[in-house]
């Protein structure tokens, strides 16, 4: 197991060292926010207006509402990541890394956008009649070429393996040891029962995801972020100190055990944007394969929508989780103490048992409905990758694996995810520069006629008709079939 440990450790160092993802994932994400115009600060509030408050498209081709889209899609990254990966970052980086994070999610953001943006734009309709999209789709189909083909089979293998670490042991290991520390219940009856409510929930797809996730989603964001901002406002004096801390440390590189070595700038960057991308996923491509299964009546409306989702996880939630633990002082504790770090904050900085259950109670539902969420994702890239046969199957195991990653050591699931996080987010990468073009275009024509995203489905259609690719666009999202199949263009309509 230690030479396991030891050869992830390697890999994962070098996929997000200085020299390939980080400056890949922060250069597209910068590269997209320039061309679409600092989409994501000017379109932020009718975005969370749409998602939050309106909700719906009414008579929208899809599976779920735009609103249980965003749930599913916060569901599978409001997790660890926002509890243990932040305190993981800030305990190894140093305060700087909260900053990272923020910079991650800001022009994250911009990616967010352009991937849920194709993920509908390119979606089709599987053998079960459910909308299937997300980069193992749009990689191929918007590239027209081998390259194409290339990138959208590395996702899809990349995505598949992912889901079996980021969204399946290293939360089911984070839940089944916070209930052995809280209640000293053995690992193995945590996981199993995990395992069987995880089946009991799949067994009935992406709508019965979609429910447990609009229900379960906004309570358990709402329940841990009162608490963090009760722990603030108590030590609100320390504030402006912590911010200070972060913003320094963000360039000096100042260790949070040890102080300053020559290489610690390069560790605040790569925690900071590592963990910040484990939390919100942007550039991993994710996302769109939930925002493929909305029912919108435009891809630039779930694109928004999908865009508040690392807002929310990252400006909102990993803030809150970063702060408690920088006001309170338990940062000191170093990174070998990052599993009970948040906890330790909490518990500081809440009266009585109040910190220890809010933590607890908060990173067992953050965990299990990151479970859920990446088994849809997982899912829909096995029907890509094996077709409609696969998924009975692949549930099964998911759910068995999810016992599995109860009672396997942190360390190897933690590498394992980083290192499949950053191998699928390679090839997505690459396809959101390359399709760059594409989402300038459609966007801009689209927030010409609608800027505030008021108009519905007659009214969009009567100005998109004359659009370059539009008619393509609704062949595949009304007659899409089965990867296998050619898509269907009804004669006389654009190709």
């Amino acid at each position: 197991m230690e030479d396991i440990t030891e050869f992830l450790s390697a890999v994962s160092s070098v996929v997000w060292g200085p020299f390939l993802l980080i400056p890949l994932l922060l250069g597209t994400g910068l590269y997209l926010t320039i061309r679409l115009g600092g989409l994501q600060f000017l379109k932020l509030g009718v975005a969370l207006r749409l998602g939050l408050f309106t909700r719906k498209d009414a008579g929208a081709e899809g599976d779920i509402s735009q609103f249980q889209a965003l749930t599913t899609a916060l569901a599978a990254t409001v997790g660890t990541g926002n509890i243990v990966g932040v305190a993981t970052a800030i305990g190894i980086g140093g305060p700087g890394a909260l900053f990272w994070m923020w910079v991650t999610a800001m022009v994250g953001m911009a990616s967010k956008y352009s991937e849920a943006f194709l993920g509908v734009r390119f979606r089709t309709t599987d053998d079960a009649g459910e909308k299937s999209g997300g980069p193992q789709y749009y990689l191929e189909r918007g590239i027209k070429n081998r390259f194409g083909k290339v990138l959208a089979l590395a996702f899809a293998i990349f995505a598949f393996l992912a889901s079996f670490g980021i969204g399946n042991m290293t939360q089911g290991n984070a839940i089944a040891t916070n209930v052995e520390n809280s209640w000293n219940l053995p690992l193995w009856i945590t996981g199993a029962v995990l395992a069987v409510l995880t089946l009991l929930v799949l067994v009935g797809g992406i709508k019965s995801i979609g429910r447990v996730t609009a229900g379960l989603v906004p309570i358990m964001i709402v329940f841990y972020v009162l608490g963090a901002i009760y722990i603030l406002i108590a030590n609100i004096e320390g504030l402006p100190a912590a911010f200070a801390l972060i913003f320094t440390d963000a360039f000096t590189g100042t260790a949070a055990v040890g102080g300053f070595t020559g290489s610690a700038i390069i560790l605040v960057v790569q925690m900071g944007v590592a963990r910040g991308i484990f939390s919100n996923e942007s550039g991993l491509g994710s996302a769109a394969i939930a925002a493929a299964a909305a029912q919108t009546t435009h891809p630039v409306r779930q694109g928004l929508v999908s865009m508040t989702q690392t807002f929310i996880d990252t400006i909102i939630v990993v803030s809150c989780t970063g702060l408690v633990i920088i006001t309170t002082g338990v940062w000191e504790l170093g990174g070998d103490q990052a599993a009970v770090m948040t906890g330790e904050a909490f518990t500081h900085g809440l009266p009585g048992e109040w910190g220890h259950w809010i933590v607890t109670v908060g990173l067992i539902l953050f965990a299990f409905s990151t479970i859920l969420g990446w088994a849809y994702y997982g899912e829909r890239n096995v029907e890509r990758l094996f077709g409609r046969r696969g998924v009975t199957p692949y549930r099964v195991v998911f759910s068995i694996v999810v016992f599995i990653g109860s009672t396997v050591p942190l360390a190897v699931v933690w590498n394992f995810s980083d290192v499949m996080n950053g191998l699928m987010a390679l090839p997505n990468l690459v396809g959101l520069l390359i399709l760059s073009g594409l989402i300038v275009r459609e966007t801009r024509h689209y927030l010409k006629h609608d800027p505030e995203l008021k108009a519905n489905k007659d009214e969009i259609e009567a100005f998109m008709r004359d659009q370059p690719g539009w008619g393509e666009w609704k062949a595949g999202d009304v007659v899409g079939s089965s990867h296998h199949r050619e898509r269907q263009v009804p004669q006389g309509e654009a190709r």
